[in-house]
């Protein structure tokens, strides 16, 4: 498969529905293929009910845009010995800033962890995070701020000097917000505007997020802040569940404790038949944040 092959295999599995998706896949038989984890998550589902389906020309599925979760990576790779590589970038970043993938040498038990994080900086791309004053954090893994970038190909500066905030020193603020550790795999945990920051703590919803779908009913989920009157904020939980499958706040909740801290478990949870989606197939937030202000959203709130 060519690049021009590749792109439309992207650009199509983009916008397409899973089965139409899944019979081009078995059409064109593409050895790679590319798009945001919201669509390999509806292929997946998609082949759970419609079992007997042919994705075995793929090789090697390039996915980012958002955290992609391990259980997806395992599920496509355990069953139909696809290789799911998880990427971050930005269009400002042309596009693929980083790649996850373990170096050699590394230890079985740790394999699944780097293959979750949003990966290493590919050669020529620096990376950093900074705190509010813009003060270099330490890459220890614990250490929680902005991430910056630079490179060759980074964007230096907007059309005619646009919103010169997101530019330090040649750095580009991508307001991403996650950790580094020592070998430079980055972990985000968040968009600055999407923190839940609930008693002076922060609460990451991607790995909420990225738990809550680990559960086989769960089709989609979306974690917002929402406000609170005694933490300021805390998560909401917004749940899809996958066909024929059932499950409760209090069972999702429960699967949840001992997978995260015990103060992140969401007391608010809320059942829809379809995510909101961004032009790009992310999570619409804003959209959630909007319908709970609006009261559309039905909320069910856990003792």
């Amino acid at each position: 498969m060519n690049v021009i092959d590749f792109f439309w295999v992207f650009l199509m599995l983009s916008a397409l529905q899973p089965v139409i998706r899944q019979k081009m896949i078995e059409a064109a038989r593409p050895t790679m293929a590319g798009a945001v984890p919201t669509i390999w998550n509806d292929v997946m589902h998609y082949l759970e009910r419609e079992p007997g389906h042919d994705i075995s020309s793929l090789r090697l599925v390039a996915c980012g845009g958002s955290a992609v979760p391990v259980s997806l990576m395992q599920a496509f790779e355990q069953r139909h010995d696809v290789q799911v590589r998880q990427l971050w970038g930005m269009t400002e970043t042309s596009p693929m800033a980083t790649m996850a993938w373990p170096p050699p040498g590394t230890p079985p038990e740790q394999h699944w962890v780097l293959r979750g994080t949003q990966g290493r900086p590919v050669c020529g791309v620096e990376t950093r995070i900074v705190d509010d004053e813009d003060r270099v954090l330490p890459n220890d893994g614990e250490t929680v701020g902005e991430l910056e970038v630079r490179g060759a190909w980074i964007t230096g500066a907007y059309f005619r000097g646009q919103d010169e905030s997101k530019f330090a020193s040649g750095w580009l603020r991508t307001g991403d917000v996650g950790r580094i550790d020592a070998q430079g795999f980055i972990t985000l945990t968040d968009r600055a505007k999407d923190v839940i920051k609930s008693g002076g703590e922060w609460i990451s919803s991607v790995e909420l997020e990225n738990e809550l779908a680990a559960h086989p009913a769960v089709r989609a989920a979306a974690v917002i802040a929402v406000p609170d009157p005694k933490w300021q904020e805390r998560p909401l939980a917004v749940v899809v569940l996958d066909d024929g499958h059932t499950a409760t706040a209090a069972q999702l909740a429960d699967f949840l404790r001992g997978r995260v801290a015990k103060w992140w478990l969401p007391e608010r949870w809320t059942f829809v038949t379809e995510m909101p989606l961004t032009s790009t197939g992310k999570f619409d937030k804003k959209t959630l944040r909007a319908r709970h202000a609006d009261g559309a959203l039905v909320v069910e709130t856990l003792s």
